[in-house]
């Protein structure tokens, strides 16, 4: 578990950006690759254009979802620590958001469609998430709370996780989740052997991956408590699932319509 890989001089090489770096790479890579197996090169060149995009919108809307959704009741005590990205604090959840929002104007003005794009995307980014988890674990954030017993992950000093649980061992809620997420990968993957209507593969993505958060999120130690004891990543998780079931039935639904004239 490091946090730095090494120096530069004075300057750290983080381990925490670099996988985030690599995680990035690796979702435009299988993009690209399912938009030229699956007979869409049309595509690759807007996703291209579009990728620095979706990276930037991304960071932002995942830091403003940690700030003001997840901790404002620190970070309302330490504005200096807004920016500071480099400790840790994006939410996957505003990441997503963030980028579906910049993403879907982007091809609305490009007129490309939006559902078959999303769904190009949707294995890549869930690679990419489980990918970024190695990134909290390295970095020592997005930890579970104590187990209560002599089994878990202790953090090395001079993490988050160390510093608020100190010599207590964690729940691997981070290491879990990730190890989720290749399983959804691969089930994204089978589900990908059959044509569906267009946006079914993104919002069974959605739906999958929320799920999965809610019960993995009640082992985190790291996040504030609201009604019914629930985080603000469970309450994000059940407006995702509702919103991408109701979506879902639309998709279907309007396929089967098609169908029938």
């Amino acid at each position: 578990m490091h946090q730095y890989w090494f120096y530069i001089g004075s300057f750290p090489i983080r381990a925490y950006g670099t996988i985030l770096a690599l995680a990035f790479i690796v979702g435009v890579g299988i993009t690209l690759y399912f938009a030229k197996v699956e007979g869409r090169p049309e595509y690759m060149e807007p996703f291209l254009d579009l990728a620095p995009i979706l990276l930037i919108a991304g960071l932002l809307g995942a830091r403003f979802w940690q700030v003001f959704f997840f901790d404002w009741a620190f970070y309302s005590k330490h504005p200096g620590e807004i920016i500071a990205i480099w400790h840790g604090g994006l939410s996957i959840q505003g990441g997503v958001i963030g980028a579906l929002l910049v993403g879907g104007i982007y091809l609305f003005i490009k007129k490309l469609p939006f559902w078959e794009l999303a769904d190009l995307a949707a294995p890549g980014l869930i690679l990419a998430q489980a990918i970024g988890r190695d990134a909290n674990l390295l970095n020592g954030d997005a930890f579970g709370g104590p187990t209560g017993g002599d089994y878990g992950i202790l953090y090395p000093v001079g993490t988050i996780a160390r510093g608020t649980y100190g010599n207590q061992p964690l729940w691997p809620a981070e290491v879990w989740e990730g190890q989720v997420d290749v399983l959804i990968f691969a089930l994204l993957m089978i589900l990908k052997l059959r044509k569906w209507p267009s946006g079914v593969i993104f919002l069974l993505y959605m739906v999958l991956y929320n799920l999965s958060r809610f019960f993995i999120e009640s082992l985190r130690g790291d996040s504030l408590r609201f009604l019914f004891n629930w985080t603000a990543a469970q309450w994000s998780s059940v407006v995702a699932v509702g919103i991408a079931l109701l979506l879902l039935v639309w998709r279907m639904r309007r396929d089967r319509q098609h169908e029938a004239v």
